[in-house]
């Protein structure tokens, strides 16, 4: 299916599942219908199912829009709870559509979630409380890591999806790799029959030499030989090693497991030199889940890693936390550390999403039918690849998602006949907009699409969080919606309050007990340093002997 046919039945205000390869332009598509809908002034939810998708979307991931979080599934007690979060109740009251984007990566449970909390919340019956979903994504690409079987983690698999009756748009056009070699074998492995060709031309990229200039990533299917690379690499670097190690507090058990969803190891070895890529979501210091960057220093005050990413931009990466929360917000177990991995070499499962300009790949261990797939369609051409070695998985995919690839096909087609009426779909759009309550006047349209534009020009990153700041968010769940650090949304509350002199934080002020500790530690320090000299945190919280992390220490400044 075309892309335009795929826009027309979306803004028909039928139930989508937007598919096709990798670089066959879903995300373009959703940006135009996302684009379409808020010059309309239709309430549109874009989320997806990891923080690096959801960055490329500009919207949240799922788990945080919904309040489903990282539970595996939810009780009567649990929405009652839900139902009294009043950012909640604006989310899913209001919104008339709903984005899931790398669908792939949600597991059915989690999709039936969705479906539980959008029903309760709007009171209806229907699919997912009746409004729009649109899922995108490719089930080629590798299903969510957990225990159970793989063919039970398919969101497809789900009673949600088979309720919601989905309408399939299989994008057939292709916009990264275009009608070459790679493209062709990629063709192949995605129906399950590689040719002998496609075997020696892939046997050949052994021998690729990549220009001199390029420093290839390296992919491999295991954590062991990532790690075994990057140690080497590290210790091939001249300099001193300097020792981050994570700062832990909360419920023992509780920690243990989550420690196992963190990215950032709890101590990690740095030079100056190291290939690292952030493990976190924060797009206002210019970083994302997945960007790649070399430590080039270490800052004079905390002596935190200045890392200088692939597109030039220097930035200092920062202590960032990781925490679980009960439902009234209160932290049961922190983690915090630089949010930063080695990268010299990455696991496939974490290059997913990603556009890579060369790699060298090792595919002779895959485990995973679909590691290869996902590893080679990194790649814009077979020129770009050198291959270290693959086995036969590598060349295969999961013979569920095969069969349902090829039922999504024959769906597709049978829509691109069903769908063709152009008139009747532009009818079906006008109603959908008056059932969503959207804008139907030319003149208005395009007069709220320019504000709309402006509106998301202007908007300073501080605003945006007073936006949820009057949502009644507490901090961590205010930067699990913005995708941003703790610490970043404590600088932004000390930049609202000097702008917004009668802007009421009493709510996030730290209890009577810390603040006077970190006041008197405060006042102490004032007295010794000199008039021109900056503050430093790191010297406040070795006086009070590391009992405090540097994000407690930083707010408390701001009651002080």
């Amino acid at each position: 299916m075309k892309q335009s046919q795929a826009l027309d039945i979306l803004k028909s205000g039928e139930n989508v599942f937007l598919t096709g390869s990798a670089g066959a332009g879903k995300t373009y598509v959703l940006n135009q219908y996302i684009d379409y809908l808020k010059a309309r002034k239709i309430r549109v939810a874009v989320t997806a199912s990891t923080g690096i998708a959801a960055t490329h979307m500009g919207g949240a991931t799922i788990h945080s829009w919904a309040g489903i979080g990282i539970k595996d599934r939810l009780t009567l007690s649990d929405l009652k709870s839900m139902s009294s979060k009043q950012y909640l109740k604006k989310n899913l009251e209001k919104v008339k559509v709903l984005i899931i984007d790398e669908i792939s990566m949600l597991h059915r449970n989690q999709i039936e979630m969705v479906n539980q909390v959008l029903k309760h919340f709007k009171n209806q019956k229907g699919a997912f409380g009746d409004i729009q979903v649109i899922f995108a994504g490719d089930f080629f690409q590798l299903p969510p890591i957990g225990d159970t079987p793989i063919r039970e983690r398919f969101a497809f698999m789900a009673n949600a999806w088979v309720e919601a009756d989905l309408k399939i748009c299989y994008l057939t056009e292709q916009y990264r790799q275009s009608n070459n070699s790679l493209n062709h074998i990629l063709n192949e492995i995605r129906t399950g029959e590689v040719s002998q060709s496609s075997i020696l031309r892939l046997e050949a990229a052994s021998s690729t030499v990549l220009k001199n200039n390029w420093e290839p990533t390296k992919l491999y299917t295991h954590n062991v030989d990532v790690d075994r690379i990057n140690k080497g690499e590290l210790a091939n670097l001249k300099g001193k090693t300097k020792i981050f190690k994570a700062q832990t507090k909360g419920n023992p058990k509780i920690l243990e497991s989550f420690k196992k969803s963190v990215q950032a190891a709890e101590v990690i070895d740095l030079k100056v030199g190291a290939k690292v890529m952030f493990v976190k979501n924060n797009p206002e210091a210019g970083y994302i889940n997945g960007s790649l960057g070399e430590v080039i220093g270490f800052s004079e005050d905390i002596g935190f890693p200045i890392v200088r990413l692939l597109n030039g931009k220097k930035i200092t990466a920062a202590l960032d936390s990781w925490s679980v929360d009960d439902d009234a917000g209160k932290s049961l177990a922190k983690y915090d550390q630089v949010p930063l991995r080695l990268a010299w070499a990455i696991t496939v499962h974490k290059s997913q999403g990603m556009t890579l300009d060369a790699a060298e790949i090792d595919l002779s261990k895959t485990f995973e039918k679909g590691q290869g797939y996902v590893a080679l369609s990194r790649l814009k051409e077979i020129e770009t690849l050198k291959l270290l070695g693959f086995n036969r998985t590598a060349i295969e995919v999961d013979s569920l998602a095969l069969k349902a690839d090829k039922r999504f096909q024959e769906l597709s087609s049978e829509n691109e006949i069903r769908f063709i009426d152009q008139k009747k779909l532009e009818r079906e759009a006008r109603e959908f907009i008056e059932w969503a309550d959207g804008l139907t006047d030319p003149k208005e349209i395009e007069k709220h699409a320019k504000k709309e534009k402006a509106k998301s020009f202007k908007k300073s990153t501080y605003e945006q969080t007073k936006d949820l700041i009057d949502k009644e968010m507490n901090i961590l769940e205010i930067a699990e919606e913005r995708g941003l650090g703790v610490s970043s949304i404590i600088t932004h509350l000390i930049k609202l309050k000097a702008e917004y002199p009668k802007l009421n934080l009493d709510k996030f002020k730290p209890n009577a007990a810390d603040l006077k500790k970190i006041k008197a530690a405060h006042t102490k320090y004032q007295k010794v340093k000199s008039k021109d000299e900056p503050l430093k945190l790191g010297v406040i919280r070795n006086m009070l002997h590391n009992e405090y992390e540097y994000s407690d220490i930083k707010l408390a400044l701001l009651f002080i």
